[in-house]
């Protein structure tokens, strides 16, 4: 009888203690969200790609060239020609003031006027020149007038061309050799832009890889955790252990639960860094979108010749590339002030043509004259007088103006050539940052890849632990809570072994960005 009630209460123990067991070991139904979330499977170059063709910042950036293409047209239109015209009627009436006025009550004149002026300063030189053609018909009761009406037409041609200030370079052509460095450097803010993004996203993605494997390395030692709570309650169940020594198992699962969750939040946190950086937000689900990655972090040691590095880097690097474009951009500012620093000597030249017809009238010799016949002239005969050259009138000058005193120019001449040699240091100084900031990239990299080393052979170490103390606790040579900490010692190791591998890929992402482009947040990350 005894023995019966003892197989029957130990029966009841294994039911009491197993079924709980197996149903906590078993997973969650994952959430109706995740099951229908789209799933989006992805590379490091699918999601480089990604970034290139989505990315807002990008699409920010890639306008700023187009930007100075404008600003370049727009300083192109100080020599774009000048067209005018002026259109003018005019009437007056006065009194007879002298008897020779040729009326006896008051003189009535009557103007029309149309005139077409075209100007232009040239690109070349800093020469400028202006058109005219004036046309004008006169009319008015003066029987002395002649002719009457009048109709006169004239071209006026002037050309002005600097022999010392203004010759070489002008303020116009300082603008457009500023605002054409002003677009280089705008291509070169993008493709700073660009490798920026580059690195940003494939420094996501990896961290996203490593949060995945986190993941399973979490959930493989929640699961040793809820053998070791499974086994220890068998052995409490057939009387080889004190309930009392289950608590730390207990204790232990509960922990790696929470470590699970931790790593699920950390997933999730991963992805949205990733999706802000490869989709735009129009793409439709947006947020719900999940991604299955198809890279793993995996590790291949790469040799690295520092010098070649810094050699690159001092060559490609887009902010000394920037800084050397001020260089530039400054240099065209001394040469300017430096030609405005010379007198003003202009040579001037003008030409000019006329024409004049209308009705005229031939006097006798009488006092008051009489008419005795009239001629009449039309519009045609002015314009053809004008253009057979029969009347003309030709300039020339030399005007000559220079500042007595210290003048504006000299003063500005000396504060940009200030600024030019506080710019060549400026390069000195971003050139050996630069060679440092490559320098300890490398060194980063070359420290990581060691911890890959390090890491893999403390994760083999701990997995040869857990399996000795596992074994010593089977034969009654250890305790649970030796076996519990070699079970986070194995946790721990694999974690540091998946830190190390992000991080000597994400080394090596630096590695290569730093030779073309700043690393924008600081500097390179050894690990933690």
């Amino acid at each position: 009888m005894p023995d019966t009630i003892r197989r029957l209460l130990f029966g009841f123990l294994l039911v009491v203690v197993l079924v709980p067991v197996a149903a906590f070991g078993q997973a969650a139904p994952a959430p109706a969200d995740q099951q229908t979330a789209p799933l989006k499977r992805l590379s490091v170059d699918d999601a480089v790609r990604l970034a290139l063709e989505q990315n807002l910042t990008l699409q920010v950036q890639r306008l700023n060239p187009q930007i100075q293409d404008l600003a370049v047209s727009q300083v192109r239109t100080a020599w774009t020609p000048t067209i005018s015209s002026t259109v003018s009627n005019t009437a007056s009436t006065n009194p007879v003031s002298s008897f020779l006025s040729g009326v006896s009550n008051q003189l009535i004149s009557k103007n029309f006027g149309v005139s077409v002026q075209e100007s232009q300063a040239l690109p070349w030189y800093g020469s400028n020149y202006s058109v005219g053609w004036n046309n004008t018909r006169n009319e008015n009761n003066s029987v002395f007038s002649s002719p009457n009406p009048s109709l006169a037409s004239s071209l006026s041609l002037s050309f002005t061309q600097p022999l010392l200030r203004n010759f070489k370079i002008d303020g116009n052509r300082q603008q457009l050799l500023i605002t054409k460095k002003n677009r280089e450097m705008s291509d070169v803010q993008l493709r700073q832009t660009v490798l920026a993004t580059i690195r940003s996203v494939k420094s996501a993605y990896w961290d996203l890889a490593y949060a995945v494997d986190n993941m399973k390395v979490q959930q493989q030692s929640l699961e040793i955790a809820r053998q070791s709570l499974h086994d220890n309650r068998s052995r409490v169940a057939v009387g080889t252990m004190a309930p009392i020594d289950i608590v730390e198992a207990e204790a232990e699962v509960a922990r790696n639960e929470e470590a699970v969750i931790v790593a699920e939040a950390q997933i999730t946190r991963s992805e949205d860094a990733l999706r802000q950086l490869i989709f735009d937000p129009k793409v439709a689900d947006f947020w719900a979108m999940k991604f299955e990655l198809t890279d793993a972090p995996t590790f291949r040691a790469q040799d690295v010749d520092v010098d070649a590095a810094v050699r690159t880097a001092l060559d490609k690097r887009t902010d000394i590339i920037n800084m050397r474009k001020t260089l530039e951009s400054a240099d065209i500012t001394i040469r300017y002030y430096k030609n405005q620093t010379l007198p003003d000597l202009n040579v001037q030249a003008g030409y000019g043509l006329s024409g004049q017809g209308g009705t005229s009238y031939t006097f006798n010799d009488s006092f008051p004259p009489v008419p005795t016949s009239v001629v009449q002239n039309g519009w045609g005969s002015v314009l053809s007088q004008m253009l057979s050259n029969d009347f003309h009138n030709w300039s020339l000058a030399v005007t000559v103006a220079y500042p007595l005193g210290r003048s504006n120019a000299e003063a500005s001449l000396a504060k940009a050539r200030v600024s030019y040699s506080q710019s060549e240091l400026q390069l000195r100084s971003l050139e050996m940052s630069v060679a440092t900031q490559v320098r300890e990239a490398a060194r980063t990299l070359n420290t990581n890849r060691k911890r890959v080393d390090a890491t893999r052979v403390s994760r083999e170490l701990a997995e040869r632990k857990l399996v000795a103390e596992q074994k010593k606790f089977e034969a009654g040579m250890s305790d649970n809570f030796h076996v519990i900490q070699a079970q986070r010692d194995l946790a721990a190791a694999r974690d540091a072994e998946l830190q190390s591998v992000l991080d000597y890929n994400r080394s090596l992402v630096d590695f290569e960005t730093v030779q073309e482009a700043p690393l924008s947040g600081g500097g390179v990350t050894i690990g933690s």
